[in-house]
């Protein structure tokens, strides 16, 4: 248990905070808030609202268990020490194969942004996704990574196109693009909820830096509660300038933040609005990659996945092979996503599936691990049936996770034989058959 007083790493309650921001607030807001309004119309603005209040006790909650464990291994760490290695696994597994069809949706928000710009339609998003899929594939294979410099740039590129966005366009808004409140009806408004889980992933990011804190008690506990309120007030902004300003036109819009500034600036705004968005992508995706092609490294050393995945394990090495896995699945969750028509949405929600399963298994261990009769404990429980009521919103999108879920089963058996010493099936049927060996 990490200690109050004690000075631990040089991290900050600021720089906390900007981490968290920055974790939280992704591409996702360039675009969900025109595809939750074509969801509820206005009553989308209830969706946000409800998702920014439930973040609270879901980010007091993680902050409480980094503080009383800080540990690298973040979600995974307090689902091994609460449930046993099996949790721990699946954990890591839904985090890791969350990654591909998320990736997808970033990409293809930010290629709308281009697209809506230089018209083209749809093969221009295709292409210029597909671009921006492979730009971060070569930068991570060769070892390259953004600095926290830059990515602190980027952050206040985001936030200066909302805070633009929203300013410019807000003398616009007009009062009866809110009504009808609800056209599609109030059931409506859960499916938009869930839909929004994929804005408001991350607070569990900053638990993975935990013990850099100088004082992760006080610091954690302090950034989390700025960050819960500067991420929830900036969303808020953002969905209700979207939905006031362009009204019933901002469920069939690509570029939503491009048709706000075009309205305060000109037409002139929509490629710079495109520029923004690529550079916010970039960012986003690189961050998205790299994480994820560490996790898979950590997994294969750990036996959670094939020790195939290790290779880049070791701290300074470059995981390849990890990263090129992950690559090839995003790259194939892009080809359907074109083949079928279907556009980001079900990307988004298989990730958010996801997501919300790693809060689920998070929360629980929140409950397990943090003392009785403390906030932190006491933040869990709220948040588990904020988690309950998402799990059960995502519906058949919890196929995946369930899917994964298994395998991550699978995988703890495997590696257990393989750490004892003992050939797994696949292992012994390889030595009985030398030549199927790849």
């Amino acid at each position: 248990m990490s200690d109050e007083n004690t000075a631990g790493g040089r991290l900050t309650a600021a720089h906390g905070t900007a981490l968290y921001v920055g974790a939280v607030l992704g591409t996702g807001v360039i675009a969900l808030p025109a595809l939750a309004a074509e969801v509820a119309g206005p009553a989308s603005l209830l969706a946000w609202l409800g998702l920014a209040v439930l973040s609270a006790p879901l980010a007091a909650a993680f902050a409480a268990l980094g503080a009383r464990h800080p540990d690298a291994g973040g979600v995974s760490t307090y689902a091994r020490l609460a449930f046993g290695e099996r949790a721990a696994a699946v954990a890591g597994w839904c985090f890791y194969f969350a990654i591909p069809p998320g990736a997808v949706a970033a990409a293809l928000f930010g290629a709308s942004y281009v697209s809506s710009a230089l018209g083209g339609g749809t093969a221009t998003t295709t292409v210029t996704a597909a671009g921006l899929m492979l730009t971060v594939t070569l930068v991570n294979s060769v070892g390259l990574r953004m600095t926290g410099r830059a990515q602190f740039l980027l952050f206040l590129l985001l936030l200066a196109l909302l805070t633009t966005a929203v300013l410019l366009s807000l003398p616009h808004a007009r009062a009866e693009h809110l009504r009808p409140f609800a056209p599609h009806g109030w059931t409506a408004v859960g499916p938009a909820a869930a839909l929004l889980v994929f804005s408001f992933a991350g607070w569990e990011a900053v638990t993975h830096l935990a013990g850099e804190f100088r004082r992760p008690a006080r610091d954690l506990a302090r950034a989390t509660g700025a960050a819960v309120v500067i991420v929830g007030v900036l969303y808020l902004a953002v969905a209700f300038a979207v939905v006031a300003v362009l009204g019933p036109a901002a469920a069939g819009s690509d570029a939503p933040l491009g048709d706000l500034m075009a309205l305060g600036l000109g037409g002139g705004a929509r490629p710079l609005a495109a520029l923004a968005a690529v550079l916010l992508t970039l960012g986003t995706m690189n961050a998205y990659y790299a994480g994820a092609a560490k996790l898979g490294a950590a997994l294969g050393r750990d036996g959670v996945l094939p020790a195939w995945f290790a290779q880049g394990s070791t701290a300074g090495e470059t995981p390849r092979r990890s990263l090129f896995f992950v690559s090839a699945l995003a790259g194939l969750a892009l080809l359907t996503v074109t083949a079928t028509g279907t556009g980001a949405v079900p990307a988004v929600m298989l990730s958010s599936g996801s997501f919300v399963v790693v809060y689920a298994i998070g929360v629980a261990a929140a409950i397990r691990l943090l003392p009785r009769r403390s906030a932190g404990r006491a933040s869990a429980w709220a948040a588990l049936a904020a988690v309950l009521l998402l799990l059960a919103l995502s519906g058949p999108y919890l196929l995946w996770p369930a899917v994964v879920s298994c395998g991550a089963l699978l995988s703890v058996r495997r590696g257990r034989a393989r750490r004892a010493g003992r050939p797994s099936p696949r292992e012994a049927s390889d030595a009985e058959n030398p030549t199927l060996t790849v």
